[in-house]
């Protein structure tokens, strides 16, 4: 049998071509992880900038005139200049009890009385 330049050319070729298409297959499969990935961040970018513009509008909000009004109006329950407050008053005729706190008494004590205390306490004699 006679050596074939042919046959070998052939072989050769198709040990590249097959070289080619596992190679072509594996940057294919990394093309679609690289694309997952992509998409992935682009979801979190976005995600990250909506809370950016939400944040940026409440301190846009914390920073206006109509944030004091709703504070002081709602939370502080002032009035405003043109509005009548409105005290409630207890149910029935109650009247406050007035709070008399007695009055402190300042005894003179003998001085055995001081002595005797310094010694051996509070006790009675």
């Amino acid at each position: 049998m006679k050596f074939k330049w042919r046959h070998l050319l052939i072989a050769v070729g198709l040990l590249i071509l097959i070289v080619m298409i596992v190679d072509f297959n594996r940057r294919l499969g990394e093309l679609d992880r690289l694309t997952a990935q992509q998409s992935t961040v682009r979801a979190q970018g976005t995600a990250v900038m909506q809370t950016q513009n939400a944040l940026v509008t409440q301190l846009a909000y914390a920073n206006s005139t109509q944030a004091v009004e709703d504070w002081a109006y709602q939370d502080g329950h002032w009035t405003r200049p043109d509005e009548k407050p409105i005290g409630i008053l207890p149910a029935g005729n109650v009247t406050p009890t007035p709070f008399l706190a007695p009055a402190p008494t300042n005894q003179a004590l003998p001085n055995w009385r001081i002595w005797w205390e310094l010694f051996f306490g509070s006790g009675n004699p």
